[in-house]
């Protein structure tokens, strides 16, 4: 079988039959799983899987890459339609994180779901799946995360993202590495799988969170470059979107050519 990858929500219009908003969600057949990595920020993310023709109820494995609203909205619309898919998240995925003064965690009303798995670590899922955090390093950290933090004892402590974790999924010969944000940055990421691994995986889906409001210095569009130069040295093929930034993406794109591609809402990989 073919893997079959559908960006059910992302920040940019893509297929017209489907709604765009800030969040991401990617559906994913593989030969023993229909799995959900991530849900977007809302139920959008469900009505587009309706409308481009996938049955949700179908789906046994749901996957929380860390602890934002914009990749968790999207669970409890979800588990109204399929009450029995196992959702994997990471333990401290359920503490309070902040943008400044905005609330960013994820609604408290998931944690009672009786499906809920939570996990401190790696976890083998089985043959197919596998689940990596403890992402060391801090290779072109972006920025942007200085504005995040996680409330502790009503104090805001910077959020040092121990509630991210990754996905791989082994599909004959084909590893594939999913990350939501990368917030502990993508080459902190790629580094740690390749620990894990002793390789480079084949295709990274991710985010890599450079998106930002103010315009980039110059030492920031030198780090977004020295990224994609690195990137474009592994043997690997990459895809991003979400928190990337359209800026940065069209900076990293012509530095790394056709090793890396923008997902859109709707678009699909096979």
């Amino acid at each position: 079988m073919i893997m079959k990858i559908v960006a059910l929500m992302e920040d940019t219009k893509g297929n017209e039959l489907c709604m765009y908003e800030h969040g991401l969600s990617l559906y994913i057949e593989t030969q023993k799983h229909h799995l959900l990595f991530d849900t977007g920020a809302s139920e959008k993310t469900i009505k587009n899987a309706q409308q481009l023709g996938i049955d949700l109820r179908q789906v046994d494995t749901v996957i929380l890459s860390h602890g934002h609203y914009d990749h968790a909205g999207g669970i409890i619309p979800f588990s109204k339609i399929n009450p029995s898919a196992k959702i994997w998240m990471q333990k401290k995925a359920n503490k309070d994180y902040y943008h400044g003064q905005k609330y960013i965690g994820i609604d408290k009303q998931i944690m009672k779901l009786p499906q809920v798995q939570t996990i401190e670590g790696n976890q083998i899922i089985d043959e197919e799946l596998f689940l990596f955090t403890h992402i060391t390093g801090r290779q072109y950290f972006s920025a942007s995360n200085l504005e995040l933090t996680e409330k502790i004892a009503g104090n805001d402590v910077l959020d040092s993202f121990d509630h991210e974790q990754c996905l791989v999924i082994n599909e004959g010969q084909k590893h594939i590495l999913l990350s939501g944000c990368a917030h502990n940055g993508i080459m902190n990421i790629i580094e740690t799988y390749k620990q894990l691994f002793h390789g480079y995986p084949d295709v990274v889906i991710s985010g890599f969170h450079l998106s930002q409001k103010t315009t980039y210095t110059h030492q920031e569009v030198k780090n977004i470059q020295d990224l994609a130069h690195d990137l474009k040295h592994l043997p690997t093929q990459f895809y991003t979107g979400h928190c990337t930034g359209q800026q940065a993406y069209l900076i990293m794109k012509d530095i790394m050519k056709d090793k890396l591609h923008y997902l859109h809402c709707g678009d699909i990989l096979s």
